[in-house]
């Protein structure tokens, strides 16, 4: 399926074909996501069938309004009400208690719903045309990695998509922060352009980090998207090293005749034959918005390796190193030999 422009004729022929219960790709401000009605099961497990999904693996639903939120949740905390008033549209999901008519195929069998209001512009003119909420995952291959651009959707989906929106690269191009609360202390399960600190800063209180499911307990309970240890992967096998690793990593890769690709933001290193590099931007936010094109751009090329190089361990990195460290094996000087 080729991607079109998203104006208002485009933006009309998604919404008949979301009430057909088919499937629409749409630009959001994080990734383009593969939505469908969220009030039609069918519809939903198409979703599914498209991405090769687990059926377990909840969804997030996006909707059109703060208001909507009493369509899908059975209360709404205040505390949600005022993440709500901060943060939305923007890129921030909530978790919170399900009204009974949710289909459970959206929640992933749970009680509890994700919600959010994204801010771009095509996908507020859909979702206010449509006139309900449309669940959408990101549009790739279940634990591939995310789609920023139209012609991404095209390349991992094909025709399991009826209708590509095409509404430009996305401008955070990571997935939403998702925060819980459905409990009696609100957690953060996946980490985002919003960050811990300014939804603290919101409710007055310490955040829970959940942390990534781990090997052992893969089959609990998958609670939000995003919480697998394998995740948003290139094909090619890719490597996560300290940047006192790299060249010693490249010097024997290269060795052994090895075609390389590497992300690197600080290392100056020169190209050759045998290795691919793209420099990446040193501000977070610019470094996020580049991470998908540029590991889909190395993907692409049949290497043997990518090679990443390990962004700062602090705060303001947190999103990006969860999807590294999901994207990727970590250093280990066993792989050298």
């Amino acid at each position: 399926m080729k991607p079109i422009f998203a104006d208002d004729a485009a933006i009309d022929y998604a919404v008949t074909l979301l009430r057909q219960g088919r499937l629409v790709a749409f630009p959001t401000e994080t990734v383009y996501g593969l939505g469908a009605d969220a009030s039609n099961p069918d519809a939903v497990r198409r979703i599914f069938q498209a991405k090769g999904r687990p059926a377990d693996h909840p969804l997030i639903v996006h909707i059109p309004s703060v208001d909507c939120l009493n369509d899908w949740a059975l209360t709404v905390p205040e505390t949600a009400q005022r993440l709500a008033a901060r943060f939305w549209p923007g890129p921030l999901a909530l978790i919170l208690n399900k009204r009974h008519e949710v289909p459970l195929v959206v929640t992933g069998g749970q009680n509890t719903v994700g919600l959010r209001m994204p801010d771009h512009p095509v996908a507020l003119h859909l979702l206010r045309a449509f006139g309900g909420g449309i669940a959408a995952p990101s549009a790739n291959r279940f634990c591939r990695i995310s789609p920023t651009q139209a012609i991404h959707v095209e390349e991992e989906l094909g025709d399991a998509v009826e209708l590509i929106l095409d509404g430009g690269a996305c401008q955070v191009g990571v997935e939403s922060t998702i925060v819980d609360l459905s409990g009696n202390r609100p957690k953060l399960l996946r980490p985002g352009h919003i960050t811990r600190h300014e939804i603290e800063a919101v409710l007055q209180t310490e955040l829970i980090i959940v942390s990534t499911q781990s090997e052992q307990s893969n089959q609990a309970e998958m609670r939000a998207p995003g919480m697998m240890v394998v995740h948003y992967a290139p094909v090619t096998e890719a490597m996560l090293c300290p940047v006192d690793r790299l060249s010693e990593m490249l010097q024997e890769l290269t060795l052994r005749n090895k075609k390389i690709g590497m992300l690197v933001y600080s290392l100056e290193q020169p190209e050759n034959g045998l290795t691919r590099i793209i420099r990446m931007p040193e501000q977070t936010n610019d470094y996020a918005q580049a991470l998908y094109a540029s590991l889909r751009e190395l993907d692409s090329l049949q290497l043997d390796m990518i090679l990443v190089e390990q962004p700062p361990n602090t705060e303001a990195w947190r999103a990006i190193n969860d999807r590294l460290c999901k994207a990727t094996s970590a250093y280990q000087p066993k792989n050298l030999s």
